[in-house]
């Protein structure tokens, strides 16, 4: 079984995703940098997560366009 991501994580990620879709890549150091800089998290935990889930996203997003 893999990680649960909690419905906070999915939904912050996305509306940033939605919001600011220019701005996030494949890279996850680099969303990381831009979640800090978008969002007030208190812990780098939960920032990791949420950087984590955008790059899920966007690598779901780059599966699709090849095809």
């Amino acid at each position: 079984m893999g990680k649960v991501r909690t419905k906070m994580i999915k939904r912050t990620a996305r509306e940033l995703l939605e919001k600011y879709p220019d701005l996030f890549i494949w890279d996850f150091e680099h969303n990381k940098r831009v979640v800090s800089r978008l969002v007030d998290v208190k812990s780098k935990r939960v920032r990791n997560q949420i950087a984590g889930y955008i790059t899920h996203l966007v690598a779901i997003q780059l599966k699709r366009q090849q095809r």
